[in-house]
């Protein structure tokens, strides 16, 4: 008999079950996006979570893995593992997974979507020491001093943006030329076809600190302007977005004496990002990339290996 960890994951924007066994190997991996309509920007709280409470038995009933062998249930249920962190879209896969931990008489362990976001990278890339997490998302970007102890993953913020996220001026400025929301992927597209603007863009950082909503403006002036092509636009924003991440490395390795890095969440899936780190001179790790987008197959790997956090 294989012993069998399962993972539910509602975000603000994706549904997720996922079924790995204890090498990490995925068994099952179903997701749904989330419908966001036509012209909007987003979702409110509520709304998502009317959408995870409707979706949660659908893709349940597309597994098809012996429920009987599963040991234990990991859940994300809250957005990262500090005090007052919370958004109510997290309580429909809390709920899920109580109720199943019940039925099956197995225990459920708790960890932050965060946590699942480092989770699938340390799957893919196991480490025994310290290391450098970089969260990129669309409601976060930060640094992480994470310590991969033997019960759970502590986690420490050290750096990252000080208004808007990564995430978040991607889709903004997607927004900006009618593109639907989410944007990201789409402008990665786009980008490809791109060249980098010499706009002489150095990020500014103050103790491993960031401003972000400057170049929202900077980069829909651009758009609004036309001179430069969308695509030579949209690749210098990905372009300047990886400098700040290597600023935000560097920063780390020096003031934080850390060698290896872990990129994780939605943004670090981008094609130019990937490419720009490439050229550091450190030890950097990606997930897969649909593995870097959300999903529960991180918390179903850490169940496999760590006790989670209590209530």
């Amino acid at each position: 008999m294989n012993d069998l960890y399962l993972g539910i994951d509602t975000s603000n924007y994706t549904t997720s079950i996922a079924i790995v066994d204890r090498d990490g190997r995925i068994i099952e991996d179903r997701r749904k996006p989330l419908v966001v309509e036509r012209g909007k920007k987003g979702l409110r709280q509520q709304e998502a979570l009317f959408q995870h409470i409707k979706n949660l038995p659908a893709l349940m009933e597309e597994i098809s893995a012996d429920l009987s062998e599963i040991k234990a249930i990991g859940v994300s249920t809250r957005p990262r593992n500090v005090e007052g962190s919370y958004m109510p879209v997290f309580l429909a896969g809390e709920n899920a997974g109580r109720i199943m931990s019940k039925s099956l008489k197995i225990p459920m362990r708790r960890f932050s979507h965060q946590e699942g976001h480092i989770g699938a990278c340390l799957k893919e890339n196991r480490a025994d020491e310290g290391f450098l997490s970089i969260h990129l998302s669309g409601g976060t970007t930060e640094a992480v001093l994470t310590n991969n102890t033997r019960n759970n993953l502590l986690t420490e913020v050290v750096g990252g943006s000080l208004d808007i996220s990564m995430g978040q001026l991607i889709d903004r400025i997607g927004a900006h030329i009618g593109l639907d929301f989410p944007c990201g992927l789409e402008l990665d597209g786009m980008s490809r076809d791109g060249k980098l603007i010499d706009l002489n863009l150095q990020p500014k950082l103050k103790d491993g600190w960031v401003n972000l909503s400057g170049y929202e403006n900077i980069f829909k002036r651009l758009l609004d302007e036309g001179s430069n092509s969308r695509e030579d636009v949209i690749y210098t924003l990905f372009h300047t977005l990886g400098e700040v991440i290597v600023e935000l490395i560097e920063f780390a390795k020096v003031y934080h004496q850390v060698n290896k890095v872990y990129m994780v969440g939605g943004v670090s899936a981008n094609s130019i990002i990937r490419t720009r780190l490439k050229y550091l001179a450190m030890d950097i790790n990606f997930p897969k990339k649909d593995l870097s987008t959300d999903n529960a197959v991180g918390v179903a790997y850490l169940a496999a290996w760590k006790k989670g956090w209590e209530e």
